[in-house]
């Protein structure tokens, strides 16, 4: 079996990782993978660095040609975004390849052309409970629910020590954290509500927010308006920000709108206890006491959730091990792929889904 990985994100976020560990999966197990991205950006740098074959084009126009023109040399193309499984459909007739489309995104979908590329597809896999619903209730068949996996790497501690030295955060204090862009979805003006809340609790704290977006200036005006300039710092972009999980205290989300939350499966391997809405997909990571879950907007919900992981040694100790366990059991890479081996072997009956030149010795990514 040949597999092509589809992501013409210019970005790097979770999709990206995803897809990123997707591929390591697939060649774990085995199978001939390759990754068709756009030209110049993270996701081809990082592929190419972990050994992949990558074809990229500077717009979906090269894309669609490749796929038209090359894409019967494979048997399955994952699309991991909706804007390049287009194209995919768009080449279908062509390629004649199986199309595997993951939605990671709990946005409603709209309009015919949507419902009808969606019926086009022949397998959609949900990363959520709440994604399978709502592509369901849209008029989609053929959904299956597989969430993402989580991959531990070395965290570089020192390094996070220095980032708390260089922007004056005293020693001794706790530190809570997010990794979320600063737009709505994300709902950061109900977090700088529940700092306010927790600050007029205690004052032994700073809140780190790692993340960009078109609400920045409304979110440092709340602030400043709050007098939480000392307490709630922007911090904004950071590669490798998963270093910071090591001084970490508490992780919080306050999102209003979450796929899934691949941030929070991040604070659950690495031992941070969370607190959380349950918005979307969130409610499946938060459920079972693996975390403090909120209700969306309820900012004192986030701030006595915040405070009770400072103040409660017991309860932190509780959260954390059945999140750490959770975690390992069911979003280790191994499990998630091996969950996506059963549905390409549903798709391509007929197909060996074996390896090509012997399996693939394991890597991390």
């Amino acid at each position: 079996m040949r597999i092509l990985e589809l992501n013409f994100e210019r970005s790097w976020r979770g999709g990206e990782r995803q897809t990123l560990y997707s591929m390591q999966g697939f060649k774990d197990s085995g199978i001939h993978v390759e990754l068709l991205c756009r030209k110049g950006y993270p996701m081809e740098t990082k592929a190419r660095a972990h050994g992949f074959k990558v074809r990229s084009f500077s717009n979906v126009f090269g894309a669609l040609f490749y796929l038209i023109f090359k894409g019967r040399r494979y048997d399955v193309l994952h699309a991991q975004t909706s804007h390049i499984l287009t194209y995919c459909i768009l080449a279908k007739p062509f390629s004649r390849a199986k199309i595997l489309f993951t939605r990671r995104v709990d946005f409603v979908p709209h309009g015919r052309m949507t419902l009808l590329k969606y019926k086009l597809t022949d397998k959609i896999v949900a990363i959520s409970h709440a994604i399978k619903n709502i592509i369901e209730k849209f008029g989609a068949a053929n959904v299956s629910l597989i969430s993402s996996a989580s991959v531990s790497k070395q965290l570089n501690t020192e390094r996070a020590k220095r980032i708390l030295k260089d922007h004056h955060i005293p020693e001794g204090m706790h530190i809570i954290g997010t990794t979320a862009a600063i737009v709505q979805h994300k709902d950061p003006l109900t977090m700088v509500e529940a700092i306010r809340d927790l600050a007029a609790i205690r004052r032994d704290f700073v809140f780190l927010h790692f993340g960009m977006g078109n609400l920045e200036e409304q979110v440092k005006e709340k602030i400043a308006a709050y007098g939480l300039n000392d307490v709630y710092r922007l911090m904004g972009f950071h590669e490798n920000v998963e270093d910071m999980f090591s001084v970490m205290d508490v992780f919080a989300m306050s999102s209003e709108q979450e796929g899934l939350g691949s941030s929070v499966l991040d604070a659950f391997m690495y031992k941070v206890p969370v607190v959380s809405t349950d918005a979307g997909g969130l409610s499946d990571l938060v459920d079972g006491g693996r975390a403090i879950a909120c209700g969306i907007g309820q900012h004192e919900m986030l701030a006595a959730g915040m405070n009770t992981l400072l103040d409660k040694p017991e309860v932190r100790e509780k959260i954390i091990k059945r999140a750490y366990d959770y975690t390992c059991t069911k979003h280790s890479l191994q499990h998630i792929t091996r969950e996506y081996m059963h549905l390409l072997q549903e798709m391509n009956r007929g197909i060996a889904v074996v390896p090509e030149e012997g399996r693939a010795a394991t890597s991390g990514v």
